[in-house]
Formats: structure tokens, C-alpha cells, sequence
């Protein structure tokens, strides 16, 4: 039963992941592109600065793959991939929840371990640490904002674990709303707490080193040995798009996951009474 519920889970998790990558390739994509335009302009900006200071312009790496195979191959083939992992997570998740969350059906269980799914695994940690489009983050912070992330997620899904535990440990004595309610409470009050701990990614050393305290990695404006700017900061309204379709892919990732997964864990683990009646009509002589 278990490997059949994985297994449907990780095709719910492909077609969740490709309707992610559509969604992405129609909506996000061209705020990539104006992000690449974006460093693009200010890398030959930086190249003019420093050739007006004498300094040696440093050679630009090769593209090992086209554009168009990125948007395309590349984007489609990673959410695909992120699709069917996170469809292989969601159904673990939902096996363990069988039978322990009260009268939730399996298309109620789906949507709710979904929605668990996308909060605890992308919501709470973007609210921490936003998802940010290329020109934004320095190859120096790579691995420290890579664990940072990694954290965050773990103690977002690590809370959201205990505060479902602890609602259901104070349903019987405080009654579904109050238990719901301070289990939520104890959620806010801890992840609040992991935020405030954890550094912004613009106080990490290296970026205060090279640019001082900001709470971002949103490349400043561009000045030259005067003060004057010669390249404007990063465009907001790139930034705001790229993050708003970013949480709209993820929540219809999410959503389809669960949709799609809830009739098929549905038909599995309750048959048809029909199939159920052949099955135990008796064998003729």
C-alpha cells in the first residue's frame, strides 16, 4: 500500500511540476531575462569603471548552455524533477498521517498535507529568505545562504510538525478551535524566533565587508570614483514580479500535487463495492 501511494504520489508530483514549468515559463521567465539584461549592463559598466582606473578587466566565463536551452529544457526538466520529488515527500507524509489526524477522508488528508506541504516547505522560509532572481547574490555567500535556507526549511517543517502534535495533544481537554489556535500561536511564536536568530543575507561577512549592512543582497547603484551613479540599483518591479510568480508556482505546484494525488489515494485505499463484491464472490465449481 505504501509504495502504491509513493508511487502515484511521484506522478501527481510530474504533472505538478509541469504545470509549475508552464506557469514559470509564461509568468517568471521573461523577469529572469530582464534580470540577465540587468547584469549584463552592469557588468560592462563595472568593465568601464575599471578600465577608466587602469585596473585589468577580468575575462567573463562562457555560457555552457543558450538561453533558450535554459528557459526551456532547463527550467522544464528541473521542475519536472522538483515535482516528482516533492510528490514523493507529500505521499511519505501522507502515509504517516493515515489514521492519525481525526475524521479527515483521503481527499481531505490530500489537501491538507498539500497545504502543510507549501507552508512549511516554501512559504515560512520565503518569508525569511525571498527567492531572488539572477544579479542578485554573490558567488562568496553561495554556501552560507544555502544553509541558511536549508535551516529555515528544516525548522519550519520541524515546527509544523510539533504544532500539529501539540493541537491534537489539547483537542480532548480545549476543544478543536482553542487547540488549533494555540498550536498555531506556538508555531508563530517559534519560527518567529529562528528569524529574528538567523542573519539577514545583506549581514553575512562577506557582503558587509564589500558593502556594509543592508538586508539584502539587491545590488545598490552603481557609483564611480565621485559618487556619481553610472548604473542604477536593481529594477523593484523585477524583484516584486519575480518573487510574486515565484510563490504562485510554488502554490500551484503544491495545490496540483494534492488535486491530482486525492482521487487516486481515494480509489486505492477505498474500492468500488462492485470490485470489492467480485472479489469476494465465490470461485464456481
Amino acid at each position: 500500500m505504501e509504495k502504491k501511494l509513493i508511487l502515484r504520489g511521484i506522478l501527481a508530483g510530474a504533472v505538478a511540476g509541469l504545470l509549475a514549468f508552464l506557469f514559470a515559463r509564461v509568468f517568471a521567465e521573461p523577469q529572469i531575462g530582464r534580470a540577465i539584461d540587468y547584469e549584463n549592463g552592469r557588468d560592462a559598466a563595472q568593465a568601464a569603471l575599471d578600465k577608466a582606473a587602469g585596473l585589468p578587466a577580468e575575462a567573463a566565463d562562457p555560457d555552457l548552455f543558450s538561453r533558450t536551452i535554459q528557459a526551456d529544457v532547463g527550467i522544464g526538466v528541473g521542475m519536472i524533477v522538483f515535482g516528482m520529488a516533492m510528490g514523493a515527500l507529500f505521499a511519505v507524509a501522507y502515509t504517516v498521517c493515515l489514521g492519525r489526524v481525526g475524521g479527515l477522508r483521503a481527499r481531505g488528508l490530500a489537501l491538507a498535507v498539500a497545504g502543510g506541504g507549501f507552508l512549511g516547505m516554501y512559504l515560512v522560509p520565503f518569508l525569511k529568505y525571498p527567492a531572488n532572481p539572477p544579479a542578485i547574490g554573490h558567488e562568496d555567500t553561495i554556501r552560507a545562504r544555502s544553509g541558511l535556507y536549508l535551516l529555515m526549511v528544516v525548522c519550519s517543517v520541524a515546527f509544523l510538525v510539533g504544532a500539529a502534535w501539540l493541537g491534537r495533544r489539547l483537542q480532548p481537554r480545549l476543544g478543536n478551535w482553542n487547540a488549533t489556535l494555540l498550536a498555531a500561536g506556538a508555531f508563530v511564536l517559534a519560527i518567529g524566533a529562528v528569524m529574528l536568530i538567523l542573519p539577514p543575507l545583506g549581514h553575512l561577512a562577506s557582503n558587509k565587508q564589500h558593502f556594509g549592512d543592508h538586508p539584502t543582497e539587491t545590488p545598490l547603484p552603481l557609483t564611480d570614483a565621485h559618487g556619481r551613479i553610472v548604473y542604477p540599483g536593481f529594477p523593484a518591479d523585477v524583484l516584486f514580479s519575480f518573487r510574486l510568480y515565484s510563490v504562485a508556482a510554488q502554490l500551484l505546484l503544491w495545490s496540483a500535487i494534492g488535486l491530482v494525488f486525492a482521487p487516486m489515494a481515494e480509489r486505492l485505499l477505498r474500492p468500488r463495492p462492485e470490485a470489492a463484491l467480485r472479489g469476494a464472490a465465490p470461485v464456481p465449481a
